[in-house]
């Protein structure tokens, strides 16, 4: 027996639907699914208040219309929070927001609350289970096949069936969405599939024994209408939900198969709890690769500067303390339609709109700092190739014909070896490590031109006084300019980095890179941690390859990334730990991890990310400069 569920996710924010056809996707798109649910199979049907809201100003009918449906029990209706935002970048306090507002407005158009909650686009980090565990929530939904593709250890039974997962603090089973089988479904619903192909794919994952399989859970919007994201996109050449129609009369008069809800699955769960993250992938997205955590992140028309403002703004209106429709309205700011495809129209009004938000709440961005300590025996050796400076407890020295680059920094207070710094030529036998690896410097590739870099001889300038040393360089690459300050205390390093582009154009850009040095670490334990958009999520290396930054295509520059939502990156082993911090509010950064075990060596690189490509981005015209600010300290 096959138990089928289906799951349509509905969103009027969706980024290339301009606002006037949004009674249009009412009609054509949201009345007859729940014909669907009211005459041919029960159905769960999710969306986020801000949706809902929406649809109740154009049409309330279809909202009293859903509602006795809910009450009916032909529509499970599937929590999403209050607004489409991307979890795994935003900071704790605004996925709180989201869900307590979220919550609200179920409650107040529906009348319920819901017992599940889809991961947004599903971008799952594990300290959102905690969040969905905090609400209530008995179950939340996420994709199967990007987790699985990481973990082949699974017994690939359990797709079949809700598995426990474990959170940062607490456990909350997963109902599975699958992407091949949504992919499927479209298809067959556009008219690229027959039914008979598509019953048959149906039936190749039917059982002796009771399996519960996703035939679909997506969007809602692609059926009888074309959002228009894509060029490729066919034309509506027949009615589609008719044909979705046709397919569940098929599979209802076939004893093998059952309709349930969503909901149902909970009585199956599979107790023996799994890890949907892993080193390689910390932050599951659905589809194929091209659809990974940057996307919301470092590419679209600028995407950095949005989730920017979503920080800063996160803290005034903490600061402020802002009524509800104040952080609705930010929650409507961090939506993740206004990072991909959105049109020209609702760019400019979304502009327009934020900017006039942005004066209501005035931020001010406090750098990252320190309380300042004398320094005793302060030592500074200046030569022709060398700056040396030593502190009671760190120890640089900085390669002047390259930048200023760190040849070595010591953490005196956790190791008497340099944990940081250059990797020379000719360290690994592994040729694809056959190069130069440097820290604290910045590289911008554009595609097919030479790597913009700030590794030049440079004239530098220092100051010394009793509690820091500073020293400041700027150079220039083919109309590029880069400015940085490093700031030696007595026991933190504090970098300032500022990146003047003329235009925004098709690039990735890492302002600051850091190598770590083997030698100095114990492998067997080696770890990052970070935060996701909740608790703290720590990650083993042991003999895993990971590699954040690499490419897909020439058009998907990278494939995976962390969100650092507290502006904290931890690299470390059972001995000792390094903090990496940056300042979110300054530049909402992304970090990668690179990092390729060898027989008897490894190599590790933290690289932080201010923009990349895919199929999202836009240039401008508009100048661009991007800001940073790091302190790197051992941990206490």
């Amino acid at each position: 027996m096959l138990n089928l569920y289906l799951i349509f996710h509905l969103n009027l924010m969706y980024s290339s639907i301009e606002e006037e056809q949004r009674k249009d996707v009412i009609k054509k798109c949201y009345f007859p699914l729940l014909d669907i649910a009211e005459n041919f199979a029960p159905v769960g049907i999710e969306a986020t208040g801000l949706t809902l809201e929406i649809i109740n100003s154009i049409e309330p009918s279809w909202i009293d219309k859903l509602k006795k449906l809910v009450e009916l029990k032909r529509v499970e209706f599937v929590a999403s929070g209050y607004s489409q935002i991307i979890g795994p970048l935003m900071p704790k306090v605004l996925n709180i927001k989201n869900q307590e507002i979220g919550l609200e407005v179920y409650k107040s158009l529906l009348g319920i609350k819901p017992k599940i909650v889809l991961v947004n686009e599903m971008a799952y980090s594990k300290g959102l289970v905690d969040i969905y565990a905090d609400f209530g929530f008995k179950a939340f939904i996420m994709e199967w096949n990007n987790p699985y593709r990481f973990h082949k250890e699974w017994d690939k039974e359990i797709r079949y069936y809700p598995c426990m997962v474990e959170g940062v603090r607490k456990n909350l089973p997963v109902i599975w969405a699958d992407s091949i089988a949504f992919q499927k479904f479209q298809r067959y619903a556009h008219g690229e599939m027959s039914l008979k192909e598509y019953v048959e794919y149906i039936s190749s994952h039917n059982s002796e024994k009771p399996r519960f399989f996703p035939l679909y859970a997506n969007d809602a919007e692609i059926f009888n209408f074309r959002p228009g994201r894509y060029k490729t996109e066919g034309l509506v050449e027949h009615d589609e939900w008719n044909r979705i129609k046709r397919l569940l009369c098929v599979l209802d008069k076939k004893k093998e198969f059952e309709f349930v809800l969503p909901s149902e699955l909970t009585e199956h769960v599979i107790n023996k709890a799994i890890r949907l993250e892993s080193p390689q992938q910390p932050i599951p997205v659905k589809k194929q690769e091209k659809y990974n955590i940057n996307r919301w992140a470092l590419t679209g028309r600028n995407d950095l500067e949005i989730n920017t403002d979503v920080f800063r703004l996160t803290k005034a209106l903490i600061s402020g303390n802002a009524n509800n429709e104040e952080w609705k309205k930010l929650l409507y700011f961090a939506s993740s339609d206004f990072r991909t495809h959105i049109t020209d129209k609702r760019w400019k009004r979304f502009r327009q709109r934020i900017e006039r938000f942005k004066e209501k709440f005035s931020v001010y961005i406090e750098p990252l700092s320190l309380p300042l300590k004398e320094i005793e025996n302060l030592k500074v050796k200046n030569d022709r190739f060398n700056l040396e400076i030593e502190t009671d407890s760190i120890g640089c020295v900085f390669n002047k014909i390259k930048g200023l680059t760190a040849k070595s920094v010591v953490f005196k207070d956790i190791s008497n070896k340099p944990l940081i710094g250059t990797i020379q030529h000719g360290y690994y036998d592994d040729i694809s490590l056959g190069a130069d690896f440097f820290s604290f410097h910045s590289i911008i590739e554009r595609p097919g031109e030479h790597k913009f870099t700030n590794l030049g001889e440079t004239e530098f300038v220092i100051e010394q006084s009793d509690d820091f040393v500073k020293i400041e360089d700027t150079q220039q690459d083919k109309g590029i300019v880069f400015k940085k300050s490093v700031c030696i205390l007595k026991d933190a390093i504090r970098i300032g980095i500022k990146i003047e582009l003329p235009n925004r154009k098709l690039a990735r850009i890492h302002p600051f890179n850091i190598t770590f040095i083997p030698d100095a670490w114990d492998r067997e334990s080696l770890f990052f941690a970070t935060h996701n958009g909740s608790d703290k999520e720590i990650f083993y290396l042991k003999n895993v390859e990971v590699n954040h930054a690499e490419s897909l295509s020439a058009l998907i520059s990278a494939k995976y990334g962390l969100g650092a939502t507290e502006g904290i990156m931890f690299i470390g082993d059972r001995y000792k730990t390094l903090q990496v911090i940056h300042n979110p509010l300054r530049s909402a950064l992304i970090p990668f991890v690179f990092f390729k075990p060898m027989n008897d060596t490894f190599f590790l690189r933290l690289e932080y990310s201010a923009c990349e490509m895919d199929d999202t981005f836009k240039e401008s015209k508009e100048s661009q400069n991007i800001e940073c600010e790091f302190i790197i300290r051992a941990a206490k």
